[in-house]
């Protein structure tokens, strides 16, 4: 079968994920590929004309012009449709020459009408679905997905996609673990006392609550990101770079991990109140426009997870993230335990070393103990710090590469879709119940949190 793809749809084309993402995350591509002879139609509910579709598809092209997105933009055109009729649809389809890449830039209920709509399609040979995270609503709903999935395209046809994992970060983690042996023998249980993967951006709502305000920080970081961050982090060394071998580890880690505590609680979460931000104000959560107060919705969560193998048994993972804080942080910080014993006769500073590795921008800084300058018996510490290499594209043009060129490699698989659903499933049942109070914070601040979280 030809790997070549010749027309991009997307469905959803006039929402905010591919004005703001996606069709910015083409243009990133474009400038790096040659896909001039590359066919991208829009498809939404909405009427518009295809000058008024282009006028939107030039805004978010300029951001990195290229001779192959002028090509790109001079032929894209635009179909009015419902994603979830399947006569629309078979319409779509219809227009579409070539091989077909069909991204679904909807939510997640609006992607599984409409996947539910193409199954009863004979569909275009070869036809590709790139499927926006988070995959489903809940463990039930992505593995009857996965189920409908299965009966309409093989498994290499459906590309869950995760902005989140781009080829450089993944290729950065996984160079640095695998390919340096002062590294690798040191990330285990004997010798790391803690490990925390945080993401905290200083951005506020953003207009997102249709999405946003039914999903929250535990589904739209931790669930749909940040579990695929961690897997990379401490995932068996695979045979190979290769999609089966390096998605077939994280499955495997994936399968191992669950909430510290099995009820859920070894979280927390809060909602950010009214704050400023760079000297610009922002409202409460609860007064951004569109939020339902009523759903108690979080902004802010803390989640820590133990990983049951012989690897890491008994390390403790918090996974962080939260909106409208007062720094923007993207970092896997891994806290190494303390020598067993300090030779007498040193003194000054202590603690354990830490390895530092930000995500963005991609960089590594090893925290040791060292000798002093002045007196040798006073320890003091230093920072080893160098740059990662960052990738040519945007995380978007990354997952688009992956889609148009048929690399499956940064594409989340069926089973390890549902795992980081399993994962969550008791901490989002904690807090139904009660279980977990609802903090606030003001938006600006660095989180309600000074503590780290109750421990098994």
């Amino acid at each position: 079968m030809s790997q070549r793809i010749d027309t991009l749809v997307i469905l959803g084309a006039g929402g905010d994920l591919a004005a703001r993402l996606l069709l910015p995350g083409l243009a990133s591509f474009l400038a790096t590929h040659q896909g001039d002879d590359l066919t991208v139609i829009g498809v939404d509910r909405d009427a518009r004309t295809d000058a008024e579709w282009r006028a939107i598809v030039l805004g978010a092209f300029q951001t990195e012009p290229s001779p192959a997105a002028d090509a790109v933009l001079a032929s894209t055109r635009y179909i009015q449709g419902d994603a979830t009729s399947a006569a629309d649809l078979e319409a779509v389809l219809a227009a579409a020459p070539g091989r077909i890449a069909l991204y679904f830039a909807l939510p997640p209920a609006v992607a599984i009408a409409a996947c539910t709509a193409l199954s009863t399609l004979t569909l275009p040979k070869g036809i590709i679905f790139g499927l926006e995270k988070p995959f489903g609503r809940d463990l039930k709903s992505a593995q009857e997905l996965n189920r409908l999935l299965e009966k309409t395209l093989p498994e290499e046809q459906i590309f869950r996609v995760d902005h989140f994992l781009g080829k450089s970060t993944v290729l950065n983690l996984l160079g640095l673990r695998f390919a340096n042996r002062i590294f690798e023998p040191l990330l285990s249980a004997p010798n790391v006392e803690k490990v925390e993967i945080r993401f905290d951006e200083s951005l506020a709502l953003e207009g997102r609550a249709g999405y946003y305000d039914k999903a929250g920080a535990l589904i739209d970081m931790i669930q749909s990101h940040m579990l695929l961050v961690l897997a990379l982090v401490t995932m068996e060394p695979p045979a190979s770079v290769d999609a089966d071998d390096l998605r077939g580890g994280m499955a495997q880690l994936l399968r191992a991990t669950r909430p510290w505590k099995k009820n859920g609680t070894s979280s927390r979460r809060a909602r950010y109140t009214e704050g400023t931000i760079s000297g610009r104000s922002i409202p409460a959560y609860v007064d951004e426009k569109g939020v339902d107060a009523d759903l108690g919705t979080e902004t802010l969560v803390e989640v820590t997870l133990a990983i049951d193998n012989w690897r890491w048994a008994g390390v403790p993972f918090t996974l962080r993230s939260g909106k409208a804080l007062g720094e923007s942080t993207q970092e896997i910080l891994i806290t190494f335990r303390e020598v067993p014993h300090l030779p007498t006769g040193l003194k000054g500073a202590s603690g354990p070393a830490t390895l530092r590795l930000s995500l963005k921008p991609a960089a590594l800084a090893l925290d040791l103990v060292i000798n002093g300058e002045d007196d040798p018996f006073v320890l003091d510490r230093a920072v080893l710090q160098t740059s990662l290499r960052d990738g040519h594209m945007s995380a978007y043009g990354e997952v688009l590469a992956g889609l148009l060129e048929s690399d499956p490699t940064l594409s989340v698989r069926g089973d390890v879709a549902e795992e980081c659903w399993r994962i969550v499933g008791s901490v989002l049942a904690a807090w139904r119940n009660g279980d977990v109070p609802l903090e606030s914070y003001p938006a600006g601040s660095d989180g309600p949190w000074t503590t780290e979280p109750a421990r098994r």
